[in-house]
């Protein structure tokens, strides 16, 4: 073994030429020393520079989850109907007041000619309705005047009548007491006829005179019947007369009434049919359906011929005049963000910064408004850093603002204040 080892350490020893028990060793040169005041320099420098990185980056709040928004208008149809011409294609450009669809407007004339003939119907109705109330009112008053005036007659009648019967009363009376006097007299006369003391004639005058005054008494009686069936007839009558007046003036409120009702009546129909008239106006006018607000239109599905009902989606109109930022921010960003702070807005489709401001701060986190929010309640918790959406608006009169278009990517940078 030593031999082996001998030949291992000749074989490593440099192939000099000369035998290495003959080498000549030179002192090594002293190695120079780094100055440390350098070293000490190059740290203070480094550490300054991590320093003033570390607060420069504390004044920034950045994220990549953020996109550009806009407002995507539906324009829907507000009738059924068939389309007639389609005058805009997907990815074109058009202002508010544009025809965009128009649809056949022939069953809509038709129930509009209607509801304006109905509408004429209940306004000439209405206008037949209006007079009868005052002549209801004027007939109502003469008929209470009438009434009123038969029954002032009818009290007089009943008023004569008792004094038609009180007299026949006095002159039953009278006729009863001259009666009395007659038929006393002519009982005289026959005892002294009978004894042949007094004249035949004179029997004979008393006779006819008592039977005379009995006829006459009977006629009083019959007189004084006849005034009291007068008087009975006379009440009747002014029952009957009193009883048509106290139903006249019940009944003419009631009967105004009811013509206010009706005209009431009428003026609703007429009002309803107004409302049916302009409502079928409105449908003629709905046949041509105009964009509502500038902007890009997109996802057509209108074709000529179609049959489309009421509500159904046609267009989508995307405002690109009225774009803004929804920054996701984490929850532990938010601090120091407020409205008002100034963004630098890197927009990857562009490569393009552009300026922008904090509009608002969030209401809620994005999971709240999820279709499925978060119930954390069911005790199986995993707490989860949450985002919440901060709007930025763009900073108006920048270039290429036109170009931007809602979902695409951005990172927005946020100067703290």
């Amino acid at each position: 073994m030593s031999m082996n080892t001998e030949t291992d350490t000749k074989t490593a020893q440099p192939a000099t030429g000369v035998p290495s028990d003959t080498d000549v060793f030179e002192p090594a040169e002293p190695r120079r020393l780094v100055n440390p005041f350098l070293i000490g320099g190059v740290v203070l420098v480094l550490l300054a520079a991590g320093v003033g990185w570390y607060l420069y980056s504390t004044g920034f709040e950045d994220t990549d989850d953020a996109q550009v928004d806009g407002h995507l208008n539906p324009i829907a149809s507000r009738i059924d109907g068939t389309i007639r011409a389609v005058y805009v294609d997907d990815n074109q450009g058009v202002k508010a007041g544009t025809l965009l669809v128009e649809l056949d407007p022939s069953d809509d004339q038709i129930s509009l000619d209607q509801a304006r003939a109905q509408h004429d119907e209940a306004m000439a109705q209405l206008s037949a309705a209006h007079p009868n109330l005052p002549m209801t009112v004027i007939s109502n008053h003469g008929d209470l005047t009438t009434h009123q005036a038969e029954v002032a007659g009818s009290e007089a009648e009943l008023s004569a009548a008792r004094h038609d019967l009180e007299s026949a009363i006095a002159r039953l009376k009278e006729s009863q007491a001259v009666n009395e006097r007659d038929q006393a007299d002519f009982a005289r006369y026959q005892n002294l006829f009978d004894k042949q003391e007094v004249a035949r004639a004179d029997y004979d005058h008393y006779k006819a005179a008592a039977a005379a005054q009995a006829q006459t008494v009977a006629s009083s009686q019959a007189s004084v019947a006849s005034a009291q069936k007068t008087v009975e007839q006379r009440m009747a009558q002014l029952a009957e007369q009193q009883s048509r007046l106290e139903q006249t003036q019940r009944s003419a409120p009631l009967q105004v009434a009811i013509r206010e009702a009706d005209i009431k009546s009428q003026q609703a129909n007429a009002e309803a049919t107004q409302a049916a008239l302009e409502q079928s106006r409105l449908n003629l006018d709905y046949c041509r359906i105009e964009a509502p607000v500038g902007g890009v239109v997109t996802q057509r599905s209108a074709e000529v011929g179609a049959r489309i009902g009421k509500g159904q989606q046609l267009f989508m109109i995307v405002q690109t005049d009225d774009l803004w930022v929804t920054a996701n921010f984490k929850e532990t960003q938010l601090a120091r963000i407020h409205p008002g702070e100034h963004v630098r807005i890197h927009m990857d489709a562009l490569h393009e910064t552009f300026d922008g401001t904090v509009e608002s701060m969030p209401a809620v986190t994005g999971s709240r408004t999820s279709v499925l929010p978060p119930e954390n309640a069911t005790g199986n918790y995993v707490k989860v850093i949450q985002r919440l959406p901060v709007r930025i608006r763009f900073n108006a009169g920048q270039k290429d603002l036109d170009k931007l278009r809602p979902g695409m990517s951005v990172e927005p940078t946020v100067r703290l204040d």
